[in-house]
């Protein structure tokens, strides 16, 4: 029997074979993998990692759940369980001190829903700062909203500013959808496996900071066109000069913008921004979805 949930761990047990089957699959997990897991909960995805994987470390804050984890998989020579906060743990420094677990190179992950945000920022970095040292895959269980956000394709209602900046990182793929049934207990959404790939982005923004703010300020206010939403940047004529001539709709949206059309349009705005004191402002983490 699964022990008992804790809301404030935003605790839901899998129980589908089939998503796990999913996520496992996605993750093409081969014996040189070292895999990272957040939140293994009580270790069901955990145990299908072992046996394909060269390790597996997973963090877990449920202190019970620890001692159940160590009880039931701490003779796996592969295992490593790390207890504490994922977001404040400095894990590169932690294995340090266990010589026989090199850092991972993947992350397969059913996270706590209500930390996404900050769990992808820290995964991925952000457009100015990004991760130094990608991992080669991220395979998430995720909200169906975030994960429908994530991989969203220009002009379509749920893209947007989390679209634009994970983009920019990495290649998103879906899955699967997962419905809630397949938890216990059944959360009040739906969900879905994703595929990460963190790549560099072509071509690179000339000023990463720039661009950050460019995202965070034309998806202020959705369905505003961009020229009213940027307004603070740019007078109004010359952004619809500037939209004109990268091919793009005066009239246009934030969402109707590829990744690839805000780097063209970073560019082209670089000294408006210098010009209204914007290059040296804060880092715009991504999103709580």
């Amino acid at each position: 029997m699964a022990p008992p949930t804790r809301k404030q761990f935003g605790q839901h047990w899998l129980r589908s074979e089939a998503a796990l089957a999913e996520i496992v699959a996605a993750a093409k997990v081969e014996g040189g993998d070292r895999i990272l897991e957040i939140g293994p909960g009580t270790g069901v995805l955990t145990r299908r990692l072992l046996p394909l994987a060269q390790s597996v470390v997973a963090v877990e804050v449920d202190r019970d759940l620890c001692k159940l984890l160590a009880q039931q998989l701490g003779a796996m020579k592969n295992f490593l369980l790390l207890q504490g906060d994922f977001l404040t743990m400095d894990v590169p420094v932690l294995l340090t001190g266990f010589p026989k677990f090199q850092q991972p190179n993947k992350v397969v992950a059913n996270i706590p829903y209500n930390i996404t945000g900050p769990i992808l920022e820290k995964l991925l970095g952000t457009i100015t700062t990004p991760n130094p040292t990608p991992f080669e895959q991220i395979v998430l269980l995720v909200q169906k909203e975030v994960a429908e956000r994530l991989c969203a394709s220009p002009s379509s209602r749920v893209f947007g500013a989390l679209s634009v900046r994970v983009q920019y990182l990495a290649d998103c793929e879906w899955i699967c959808a997962v419905p809630a049934k397949a938890f216990q207990p059944p959360p009040k959404v739906d969900s879905a496996v994703v595929r990460i790939t963190p790549r560099v982005f072509q071509p690179q923004a000339e000023d990463p900071r720039r661009l950050e703010v460019l995202v965070k300020l034309g998806f202020a206010t959705k369905r505003k066109m961009l020229r009213n939403n940027l307004k603070s940047l740019v007078e109004r004529d010359r952004l619809s000069q500037i939209l004109e001539e990268l091919n793009l709709n005066p009239q246009v949206r934030a969402e109707d913008l590829s990744v690839a059309d805000w780097v063209a349009l970073s560019h082209r705005l670089h000294h408006g921004l210098v010009n209204h004191g914007l290059g040296d402002s804060d880092d715009s983490p991504i999103e709580e979805p």
